[in-house]
């Protein structure tokens, strides 16, 4: 459905082989003052101390696809989307953390990193680890554990 504002994307979000409980979504909602993008998800990994809360990276990669390989089960996402050519973590698809409650996360914000338009045929990848907004070229954020195809939502 074409959100109020303008161009909306979605993406459904699924764990890897070795995550399989991680299900969830993105939106991606064109507004007035740029996109506004929320997640919601659950079945992520739970460390076993409050002191290691789990953080879990968030980027929007260049690749369409959320297929890979033995070593890289998300191989085909590529790098991270990064039209402007600009270092780690001012790539257009760089994201806040995303904090989780037990097994389950949400967030919303807002960007003018980008549009809905922009992001369709992209991907948008969960990593295991935290991203430290310093580490080229992509935080040093780990394993790549949930991907979602970004698709444009039905008019």
């Amino acid at each position: 459905m074409r959100s109020y504002f303008g161009q909306s994307a979605i993406a459904a979000i699924k764990g890897s082989a070795k995550y399989p409980n991680i299900k969830g979504y993105a939106y991606f909602t064109e507004t007035d003052d740029g996109t506004a993008v929320s997640i919601a998800v659950k079945g992520l990994p739970v460390e076993e101390t409050l002191c290691k809360s789990s953080i879990f990276a968030v980027h929007i990669h260049e690749g369409g696809s959320c297929s890979g390989n033995q070593q890289d089960l998300f191989a085909d996402t590529l790098g991270h989307y990064n039209p402007y050519k600009c270092e780690h973590p001012f790539h257009a698809g760089d994201m806040p953390p995303l904090f989780s409650a037990g097994q389950k996360a949400s967030f919303a914000f807002l960007t003018n990193r980008f549009t809905p338009d922009e992001v369709i045929g992209k991907t948008i990848v969960i990593h295991k680890s935290y991203d430290d907004f310093h580490t080229q070229p992509s935080g040093a954020s780990g394993e790549k554990i949930a991907c979602g195809e970004i698709k444009p939502t039905l008019d």
